[in-house]
């Protein structure tokens, strides 16, 4: 099992937003995790990537205990978070902010290696690699988050929201990608999505969260024929 959720409790304040919530990942599978807006998907995937820590609980990640775990040394075990509203950095270059993603990494032919997958992954990243990332569209943006957090080489790539914002073109698009970095590349990945439509048709399994809990869970597949998802979340 690549990610092992145990039980977390999460608070703000005097508020809980996550309670009691556990659920696993293997590796080389896409898992979703669905929920309405304020359900505590994003608390959940901070929470993973050790940006707020949980109450009781634990996360384990490829064998290690990362509970409470510095936040900074995560990335290092292979875990990277594409947050939700792409968060670039706007005043410098696509080319620099692919090069940041690999700022961990020090084996120049890989990265250079690495960089060619992904202009061959997102072609619209090379042709505007100097250009900077503040004037790029939001889908641009997306493609580039995508690929700066590729650059540190996860074994677990969490992805909130990937799809926000964007055309209906483009959010096909960027569903493609998932894929393709799922299947190609051999990167799990844990994917919070509003579209839940989109997200249950290229997960392996799925869970559902209500107001900080887990209601449903299974293949995705199973999740997607469930009557009380399809009323709540797929129209």
């Amino acid at each position: 099992m690549l990610l092992e959720i145990k039980n977390i409790d999460v608070f703000y304040g005097v508020i809980q937003a996550i309670k009691n919530v556990s659920f696993e990942v293997s590796e080389g599978e896409i898992v979703a995790l669905i929920g309405s807006n304020g359900a505590g998907k994003t608390t959940i995937m901070h929470t993973i990537s050790g940006l707020i820590r949980s109450k009781k609980g634990n996360i384990v990640f490829d064998g290690n205990d990362i509970t409470k775990m510095p936040t900074h040394n995560i990335p290092r075990k292979g875990l990277i978070q594409v947050p939700e509203g792409r968060h670039v950095f706007t005043e410098m270059t696509v080319m620099e902010n692919l090069e940041m993603g690999a700022y961990l990494r020090n084996d120049k032919a890989e990265i250079e290696k690495d960089l060619e997958n992904i202009f061959k992954r997102f072609p619209r990243l090379q042709e505007r690699k100097t250009q900077l990332a503040g004037t790029l569209s939001g889908g641009e943006q997306q493609m580039l988050a995508m690929g700066r957090a590729m650059m540190s080489k996860p074994k677990l790539l969490l992805l909130d929201e990937p799809s926000m914002g964007l055309s209906p073109i483009l959010v096909n698009e960027i569903f493609d990608i998932i894929k393709t970095i799922n299947k190609e590349d051999g990167v799990t990945i844990l994917l919070v999505e509003q579209n839940a439509n989109k997200a249950l048709q290229i997960a392996d399994h799925a869970y559902v969260l209500e107001t900080g809990s887990i209601t449903t869970s299974g293949k995705a597949i199973d999740v997607a024929n469930d009557p009380k998802v399809k009323e709540a979340y797929l129209g």
